[in-house]
């Protein structure tokens, strides 16, 4: 893509939360222009669990209009700084990582990143290239170039400080070893979440101590999850995984909300906002339903992770199962658990909870006495069922065939 100065900045923009400094963004993009190199883009990622989700991707996406726009992006591995354990955004110290799961998890980020940046484009690093290598003496000199004072600015650090909750002292490395990982690469711009600020800053700082000129910050938004509340998260089961089965992720985008909507197609979708604008204008003047623009939305979303074809499939699905309400192409199958039968019948309560549709025989008996519960289609509140060769369960959006029967 060729484009000035003022064009290149103002694609960069959109879906960044903050931009330090932009009139320094635009000169340098200049600069480089008229020396005939790219911008030098970092972002780094530890490699701290072995799955991505769609909360990681506003970043990698960000990278992507880099790479778009002709610019070099370093996908740097934080093998080393895993090691200590990012304190950002944590009232509590996280245990560092052994070198054994560190290098299982790079693996997976690195075919997983893939699926969005240009791997003939990205610069792939590790940081324990020079971390590991940091004679101490360096690492006192390192440590001198920044006070206690200005690392407990930190808004976690504050917080624990102040609650008395211990802060080890290599978590207060931690913003020191990724600012000197920009003075070894030479970055131009650093990205990262807005949790990474207090870190890209000290960058900048480092850099200027290095004669290097400073870093431009640029700092995404911290994705919600489809609760639209709290952070996208594996630990809140709020998260879409990149790596997720196409109906799967078709149907967990179809259920965020309208209002989430809009919020997701910035983020995670090069729709510009002109075109973002003009569907919601639409859906004001009813011209366009909110359901057909959040089916967009994840047809998008699952193209970019599988295929157009896989997308065509899971919306073909989602029709199907939820908006005609039939019963999905794959369903798990389980033989008639032990200890369900009642007399002549099968206690419902025990057999849903049995076979995972409920937590449990109390939480499957409130979602029978609510009508949650269909049997062969019909729904079904009695709390006896007669017994049948095959019984096609479904509890809200969740389906399993029972066939079979154990020995009485």
């Amino acid at each position: 893509m060729v484009a000035s100065p003022e064009e290149q900045l103002t694609y960069l923009k959109k879906g960044l939360s903050e931009l330090i400094r932009e009139e320094d963004l635009r000169e340098r993009i200049s600069l480089r222009a008229r020396e005939g190199r790219p911008l030098r883009v970092k972002a780094g990622f530890d490699p701290t669990a072995p799955d991505l989700h769609l909360g990681h991707t506003v970043l990698l996406r960000k990278m992507k209009h880099f790479q778009d726009l002709g610019h070099q992006v370093i996908f740097l591995i934080g093998a080393a700084t895993a090691m200590i354990g990012d304190p950002s955004g944590r009232n509590i110290t996280r245990p560092p990582l052994t070198m054994e799961e560190i290098e299982a998890n790079t693996d997976t980020y690195k075919q997983q990143v893939f699926k969005i940046l240009d791997p003939e484009k990205t610069e792939v690093r590790f940081n324990s290239e020079w971390l590991a290598k940091l004679p101490f003496l360096d690492v006192i000199r390192l440590c001198s170039k920044y006070t206690v004072a200005r690392l407990l600015e930190r808004d976690d650090f504050a917080k624990r400080y102040a609650a008395g909750t211990p802060i080890s002292v290599h978590e207060l490395l931690y913003p020191l070893a990724q600012a000197y990982d920009s003075v070894m690469l030479h970055a131009d711009v650093e990205m990262g979440g807005t949790d990474q600020k207090f870190n890209l800053l000290v960058g900048r700082e480092l850099q200027k101590d290095y004669g290097q000129p400073q870093q431009i910050v640029a700092t995404v938004p911290i994705l919600e999850g489809l609760d639209g509340e709290k952070k996208m998260s594996k630990s809140l089961n709020n998260y879409v995984g990149i790596n997720e089965a196409p109906e799967v992720m078709f149907a967990k985008i179809m259920r965020i909300s309208d209002s989430l909507m809009w919020r997701y197609y910035e983020l995670l979708t090069d729709t510009t906002m002109v075109e973002i604008d003009a569907m919601q204008e639409r859906i004001a003047r009813q011209v366009l339903n909110p359901m057909e623009a959040k089916m967009a939305l994840a047809r998008t979303i699952v193209a970019d992770f599988h295929s157009a074809a896989d997308a065509g499939r899971a919306a073909d699905e989602f029709n199907r199962v939820v908006r005609q309400k039939e019963a999905p192409t794959e369903i798990d199958s389980v033989p008639l658990p032990d200890g369900v039968r009642a007399g002549n019948g099968i206690n419902l309560d025990k057999l849903v909870a049995r076979v995972g549709l409920a937590e449990s025989v109390s939480d499957a008996r409130r979602k029978r006495e609510s009508g949650a519960i269909e049997v062969n289609g019909q729904r079904v509140k009695e709390l006896v069922i007669p017994d049948a060769p095959e019984l096609l369960i479904q509890v809200g959006r969740k389906w399993m065939r029972v066939s079979g029967s154990p020995n009485r």
